[in-house]
This record gives structure tokens, sequence and C-alpha cells, in this order.
């Protein structure tokens, strides 16, 4: 993996002190916000979604104070007024983080094993997540595509990441086609979404680095008649033109599983 070095040059100690300290400050809050959800768990969904958002938004604003990262934001207007299934490319924590606190009410993909986490992933259940077992690849998509239709009708949005795992910046994983299924299978549209996080956040690594992170939302795709097979490679095609776009990593053979 080639990684990008930060346009200002900083310190290793530099680096270590602000990664230490988005660290620490986002730990506490963490514990904080998890036993606040876990509190209210005899209220509503909302009430516990709403419960949950300070921390999204705590770690954002921490680490654009702490390691000097920031976002800058287009295709707003692609966003739509309900729901919809997102699909997203996936190669940090950054983007897990701040789609949950930017979009309306999210149900995310997850492995289940994150469920199983001392207190986040007891407050995290109790936000209606969509927890598959990956090993059961037939299981999981099944019920992707059955709760993912529950939780559209009642209002919330889907987040899927297509490529199942955090990948590198310039590389890539087969885009697997539960977002397309979902949509075939209940008619409601996809928002792709594109964007470098893995560059300044990567995804195996402690120190963060000072930058601007792009986001890019992509013109909603309409199932439309078309079969799944075809709507994913659509999909496929915008997320992985627009990385070429915005991605300042060149692109690498695509990782073994």
């Amino acid at each position: 993996m080639t990684m990008l070095k930060p346009a200002v040059p900083t310190s290793i100690v530099v680096l270590f002190l602000r990664s230490l300290g988005f660290a620490v400050g986002t730990i506490l809050l963490l514990v904080i916000g998890s036993l606040a959800v876990l509190l209210a768990f005899p209220l509503s969904f909302e009430r516990r979604y709403h419960i949950s958002q300070p921390w999204n938004g705590f770690v954002i604003w921490w680490l654009r104070k702490t390691c000097k990262i920031d976002y800058r934001l287009s295709g707003l207007e692609h966003i739509p007024p309900g729901p919809t299934i997102v699909v997203a490319k996936h190669q940090s924590a950054w983007e897990t983080i701040f789609l949950q606190q930017f979009l309306p009410p999210l149900a995310w993909v997850v492995k289940r094993e994150l469920l199983w986490i001392p207190f986040f992933g007891w407050a995290l259940a109790l936000l209606h997540p969509i927890a598959i077992d990956r090993k059961a690849t037939t299981f999981a998509l099944k019920q992707v595509i059955r709760q993912g239709q529950e939780r559209l009708a009642q209002g919330q949005w889907v987040l899927i990441f297509p490529e199942g795992t955090r990948t590198a910046p310039g590389s890539r994983q087969p885009y697997a086609a539960s977002g397309a299924l979902l949509a075939v299978n209940t008619g409601y549209p996809i928002l792709p979404i594109a964007h470098n996080a893995g560059e300044l956040w990567p995804r195996r690594g402690f120190f963060k680095y000072p930058g601007t992170i792009d986001l890019v939302f992509g013109p909603l795709i309409t199932p439309s008649g078309r079969p799944a097979k075809v709507l994913n490679a659509l999909v496929e095609q915008w997320i992985e033109s627009t990385m070429q776009r915005i991605s300042r990593v060149p692109e690498q053979p695509a990782e073994n599983k």
C-alpha cells in the first residue's frame, strides 16, 4: 500500500500525540455514549437513535481538532427526502461514523461479532442494525433482503458496504450484490457514495494524517426493471470511476480475499 505524506510535513511525534489524544477522547466518550443508549432501552427506537448521535458528532469534531482531518462534500443534491439504500465505498472507520451522523437513521449491515463487544456492541444492538454471519453467505444475503425490507418500510435507511471489508486506498474488492438485490426486491433506489477517507484514517493503523476527506454522493440509481447483476455493475462502475477521480493513490490490482 502506498501511504501519502501530509501536504505539510508533520513529525512522527506530533502525529503520535494527535492520534493518541483522538483515541483517548473517542474511547472515553464511546463508553459514556454506549451507557446512555443502554439506559435508554425502554424508550422508542427514535429516542435511542437520537441519544446515540452526539458521540458520532463528537468523533467528527474531535478528529478535526486533534488530527486536523476535515471533510468536503459534493453531490448533496442527490440525497433523497425518503428512505433509500446507501451503498458506499469502505476504506476506514470514518465513513461508518460520519454517515451515521450525517444521514437520517440508518440500519447498518454489520458483522454479528460487533454485537458481542461489551457496552458498544450491546448499545449497537439497540439501534436496529442488520447483523449478519459473513460465513453463512446465502443466509446472510436472505437476511439482508428480509430485514432490509423491514427497515425501509419502517422509515430507516439501509447502509451497505458491498466490498464487505475495509479496502486500502487504491485497492478494490468484488462488489457483493446484496444492495442491488434489496433494491430489486423493494423498489427503493440506491444512493452510491465514494470517498477517500482511508488515505487519512488508514484501515489498520494508529496514526491519523492531516488533510481533507472528499466524499461524493452519486445520482440515485433506480431498479427500473433491471436485473440485480446489471444494477450492481452500475453501482460499482460509478463508485470506482469516482474513486479514480478523487483518490490520490494509484489503483492497485484487486486484493485476494
